[in-house]
């Protein structure tokens, strides 16, 4: 039995289609269940600050509304996975720590801040998946004090005689969250370690993050109660992946600390970085950690979608295990944002007005997060088709899911082939199409 959902730019979001064959195709993809490659860890958003207090503005109703569209297991986007910032970052209202100034025995150290949005939201997507929520934590700077420009914003550097304290202040957080409750699967070591931004950021060089990882942060998390912790390394885009992840693979005194890669998706598309990588060290994992349209928001522009479809059919099918999308919901302005670095989210809550907007990103998502279930593989799938980008997974029940999609403004047919089965389909222009295919 094949099911057939689509998300079209002229003809609607998710619906499911029930006249889909047509007699023939000039274009076939081959679908081998037997060849599997990696394993499909799950879905999530990030709780930022600016999320969480958007989410706090709206009405109860909407609150709900946000929460089962994303998290419930039936009638949502499934999201099992979460970021969030290891105190500030650009999408929170002001620079700020969870320790007082030159507190090196961290005697200081809350995250009471958190209780005030973040860690209420986080609870209610718990309660709506009816699990924890597996969260990646990640520093975008560590405080002005010990930094080398003072400041935690326009990039800088951590000061060598904070090392260790910087270390154990990551120990200090996973205590503090499995103190609340919460379920921190990894962390990174910085957030775009490559990159000088006008808001919260640290520069670390290839080898300045590999020691910081093989002399302190790993040992220090190996020692305490977290050692089962992740610790995930660049966090960044995937231009320079190869020669990022090469300089702390390589070094096996690093390297047994590390869980794996972080990418995002700003400045390219260069997936095929993701395969060299899996093809150099096998035995590591890559998951993406970061993505969203910027420039403020979007509405009803379709291309937001396609650029998620795209990039996640290009992602899974180079190695990648898991996507974490940025903000969860953002406001009216695509904000909160404390240096005026506006996105957008594929939930807009408008608190001006009670009213939240569903973004075309979020039906992109969908064709992935609903049906493709955590523990599934990535199968082989060949296609000789030009312009229609696709994916394949097999579910743990035996499910065939395919991931389709066709940017072109020419509506076009493929013919499945899975063993001796076939079906042909059609794919309208500007779509994306989700196929499944029960398992026996």
């Amino acid at each position: 039995m094949l099911t057939y959902y689509e998300t079209s730019k002229y003809s609607g979001y998710h619906q499911l289609i029930n006249d889909y064959k047509v007699n023939m195709s000039d274009f076939t993809l081959n679908i081998n269940k037997e060849k599997k490659f990696q394993k499909v860890l799950g879905f999530g958003g990030a709780f930022t600050e600016a999320a969480a207090l958007t989410f706090s503005k709206l009405s109860k109703v909407n609150q709900k509304r946000i929460i089962k569209a994303y998290f419930d297991q039936s009638e949502g986007l499934r999201y099992n996975l979460g970021r969030v910032a290891i105190h500030s970052c650009d999408f929170a209202l002001e620079n700020y720590t969870y320790v007082d100034k030159n507190d090196l025995d961290l005697s200081t150290f809350s995250i009471e801040r958190d209780f005030k949005w973040v860690i209420p939201m986080i609870k209610e997507a718990e309660k709506v998946r009816g699990t924890d929520i597996a969260l990646l934590a990640s520093p975008w700077s560590p405080p002005a004090w010990m930094k080398s420009n003072n400041s935690m914003n326009h990039g800088g550097e951590l000061l060598p005689a904070y090392h260790q304290v910087w270390a154990n202040y990551f120990v200090k957080f996973l205590e503090s969250y499995h103190q609340a409750g919460l379920n921190v699967f990894a962390v990174s070591v910085q957030n775009e370690p490559a990159a000088k931004q006008v808001w919260d950021s640290c520069l670390y060089t290839a080898e300045q993050e590999r020691d910081f990882v093989k002399y302190y942060l790993g040992p220090t998390i190996a020692n305490s109660a977290f050692k089962d912790t992740n610790i995930i390394i660049w966090d960044h885009n995937r231009d320079i992946l190869v020669e990022r992840t090469k300089v702390v693979y390589d070094d096996k005194d690093a390297s047994q600390y590390v869980w794996g890669a972080g990418v995002h998706w700003y400045v390219s598309e260069a997936f095929e970085n993701l395969t060299k990588v899996h093809k150099m060290y096998p035995e590591k994992h890559i998951l993406f950690t970061e993505g969203c349209i910027e420039g403020g928001v979007r509405l009803n522009d379709f291309t937001s979608g396609e650029r998620y479809a795209r990039n996640m059919i290009g992602d899974f099918s180079h190695y990648c295990e898991g996507y974490i999308d940025w903000n969860l919901v953002l406001d009216e302005t695509g904000g909160p944002n404390h240096v005026g670095n506006f996105c957008d989210a594929p939930i807009i809550g408008d608190t001006q007005n009670d009213q939240i907007i569903i973004n075309s990103s979020y039906y992109a998502i969908g064709h992935f997060s609903k049906f493709v279930d955590p523990g599934a593989y990535r199968i082989e799938s060949t296609s000789d088709h030009p312009f229609v980008k696709q994916v394949t997974f097999e579910n743990p029940n035996g499910d065939i899911v395919v991931v389709l999609q066709n940017e072109s403004e020419e509506d076009t047919t493929l013919t499945l082939k899975i063993r001796a089965s076939s079906d042909t389909i059609k794919i309208k222009r500007r779509s994306i199409v989700t196929l499944i295919l029960r398992g026996e």
